[in-house]
């Protein structure tokens, strides 16, 4: 009896099944590997972590103590593997600064990061497609000198700079939205006296738990530099929509299905964006990448508790443990996003899964 016909969906969920295995090996190695730099680099620093615990003025005894509690007189290899075998239960050491788990501090603070990068990248979402849809409809025209010349300024203005001109004139000058941190001091011990926290977001908790006026006061707050980061993304993400969106104006089926008389709105947001929309997921996934790793000036200027000011104060204090744990948390969700986004591209383009 002749084997019957495998189903062409099957077949290519099998694909796909593969490939995104393939993709979690990929992944698994990649954190490998950047455990193993983040390890060389706390072990090559001129920064001794044990002196830094027992000072300057502790005996040998005690220096060798320490030294032999943080595991240091082990071999290298024994050191390296010890070293991965906490990370993956999430144990990413213990402060220098603090005494406390690092892992601990990063979840405190990376939801801050977290909801100000989500939000700006939302926003250049919004703006950015839709403006390099029309630059891209309209080359040459007012609207797209205006909408390349808005992306250079957004690629070329420090964005220190920006933050600091945008809490001048409108915090300073104008008002119109709150000051640096997430929220006034007054507004900070109701959400940490008398509310639930449920994700760490001020925005989801405030809302979830009906504290509107709260809601309103972080709000003001966030704007300022969620809209910074958001003109940053906006810039980039305008910039390749258009590219895109001109690559596909260009070709014949665009032809065809104009020469068909199919309105000009159904070719360009249903056809032409089918397509564009698959190049578009890679872009706006390294952006939100970029903004949950490269937010460290923006937080530092508004005075945000995230994981980007974590870091840096870590540095500042020469709390090593500390700075590499929070450079793993963000080479994984960069690595992480990386992963998505292709398993995204293959779920939207079946040319991907071939």
């Amino acid at each position: 009896m002749p084997p019957v016909p495998q189903a062409p969906a099957t077949a290519h969920s099998r694909v796909l099944l593969r490939q995104i295995a393939g993709g979690l090996v990929t992944l698994a190695i990649t954190l490998l590997g950047l455990l193993l730099v983040t390890f060389f680099i706390g072990r090559v620093v001129p920064i001794d972590p044990v002196l830094s615990i027992v000072g300057e003025r502790a005996t040998a005894a005690q220096y060798e103590a320490a030294r032999q509690a943080l595991g240091l007189d082990e071999p290298l290899w024994k050191q390296f593997a010890i070293y991965v075998f906490d990370a993956m239960q999430g144990d990413l050491g213990t402060s220098i600064r603090t005494g406390a788990p690092i892992a601990g501090e990063i979840a405190r603070y990376f939801p801050a990061t977290l909801e100000l990068a989500t939000l700006g990248t939302i926003i250049g979402v919004l703006v950015g497609v839709p403006a390099g849809v029309l630059a891209a409809t309209r080359p040459g025209s007012i609207a797209d000198q205006i909408v390349r010349l808005v992306g250079l300024m957004g690629y070329s203005m420090p964005v220190f700079w920006l933050g600091l001109i945008g809490l001048l004139v409108f915090y300073g000058h104008l008002g119109w939205v709150g000051g640096p941190g997430r929220l006034d001091p007054v507004y900070e011990m109701m959400l940490e006296f008398s509310m639930t926290q449920y994700t760490g977001a001020i925005l989801i908790d405030t809302a979830l738990n009906g504290a509107w006026d709260v809601f309103a006061n972080a709000l003001s707050h966030i704007i300022l530099p969620a809209g910074l980061l958001g003109y940053v993304s906006m810039a980039y993400i305008s910039r390749m929509t258009r590219s895109f969106m001109m690559n596909e104006l260009g070709q014949e089926y665009i032809t065809t299905a104009r020469v068909k008389g199919m309105p000009e709105w159904r070719v360009i947001w249903v056809h032409a964006m089918k397509n564009v929309a698959v190049p578009l997921i890679t872009v706006i996934a390294l952006s939100y990448a970029y903004l949950l790793e490269g937010s460290v000036l923006t937080e530092t200027i508004f005075a945000w508790p995230g994981l980007g000011s974590y870091i840096t104060d870590a540095l500042f204090t020469a709390d090593m443990p500390a700075v590499l744990g929070g450079t793993i948390v963000v080479g994984v969700v960069f690595v992480t996003l990386n992963m998505l986004s292709d398993i995204l591209y293959r779920l939207v383009d079946p040319r991907a899964r071939t």
